[in-house]
């Protein structure tokens, strides 16, 4: 990178589980971290909309820190660069802010520096950060993605697009990821895992079928985490059921939540919008669309 120039990196938001694909199944949607970056004498983070207003400055940002720590994995070192920070991803809603985060540190380190590395080993890296494959497999492929993350390595099957309309509930209170997993239990009956897994295999067989029924079937019918969650969203019971009224396909937490996302056949998105605002009148009624897109870097001149 050039003192001319300045890199902008773009990195969708994401949802993950879809009901009982708990930490196997992410889909790209249409909110943005997006990234303005410029060599500098030192680091610096600026955020420049409301959604990062509280991201930490210097350092200790997460994105600098996957970046140093993505650096360090290929014996480099990051030179300073001053970052303007846009987003319109809400902070700990279950829509992937973190994991948006960590794919942009792993895309700021591979331009910076020339890597170069293949998708496949930003997914790695990413992965072993995140912990899971789920939201950043969907932050960095775009569209919907199913994967497995194993001391092996990290396997991922990649659908471009899921014919699907989508609206978010978005309460106004916030849930961390780390409450909502202290909710599930440690060990699960093997007769309750085996119930679990096959109706998450049966989840995306649905999807990618088309068989909206069923797939909202296997929303509601998830054993991995919803259960456990439901006293901590109320905002995801009272969705389901408008759900089966309204004629959508089906309802399921975001992530941890508290999002609960309410998925449409195509063209119903802003019917069901509509019929939904009146019931959660605290809560965003956002109309989302699969990303198609995963991260992307663009270096663009830069005037002082």
């Amino acid at each position: 990178m050039k003192e001319d120039e300045m890199l902008k990196i773009v990195v969708p938001g994401s949802t993950a589980n879809l009901g009982p694909g708990f930490d196997s199944i992410g889909l790209a949607v249409n909110r943005y971290l997006t990234l303005d970056v410029r060599l500098a004498d030192a680091w610096s983070f600026a955020p420049k909309t409301a959604e990062v207003s509280g991201i930490p400055r210097g350092t200790d940002n997460l994105v600098y820190q996957v970046a140093a720590e993505t650096a360090d994995v290929y014996g480099r070192r990051l030179p300073s660069c001053a970052v303007d920070v846009y987003s319109d991803i809400p902070f700990t809603r279950g829509l992937g802010s973190s994991a948006a985060a960590v794919v942009a540190g792993i895309e700021l380190a591979d331009a910076l520096l020339g890597l170069q590395l293949p998708r496949e080993q930003k997914m790695e890296l990413a992965t072993r950060y995140e912990g899971h494959p789920d939201n950043v497999g969907a932050s960095l492929y775009g569209g919907l993605v199913i994967g497995c993350f194993r001391e092996a390595g990290v396997d991922v099957v990649h659908i471009p697009q899921l014919d699907v309309e989508l609206v978010a509930i978005i309460p106004e209170y916030e849930l961390e990821t780390k409450k909502a997993r202290g909710q599930l239990p440690e060990q699960w009956p093997r007769e309750r895992a085996v119930e679990a897994s096959a109706v998450s295999n049966v989840l995306v067989a649905a999807l990618l079928t088309k068989n909206w029924e069923l797939a909202g079937r296997m929303m509601a019918a998830d054993l991995f985490h919803q259960p456990y969650r439901r006293q901590l969203v109320p905002e995801l019971e009272r969705a389901e059921a408008l759900a089966l009224e309204y004629g959508a396909i089906g309802a399921a937490l975001s992530g941890a939540g508290p999002t609960v996302l309410v998925f449409a056949e195509p063209g119903q998105g802003e019917r069901l919008a509509r019929r939904l605002r009146p019931h959660f009148p605290t809560c965003e009624i956002a109309r989302l669309s699969v990303e198609p897109r995963g991260s992307r870097v663009y270096k663009l001149a830069f005037e002082a």
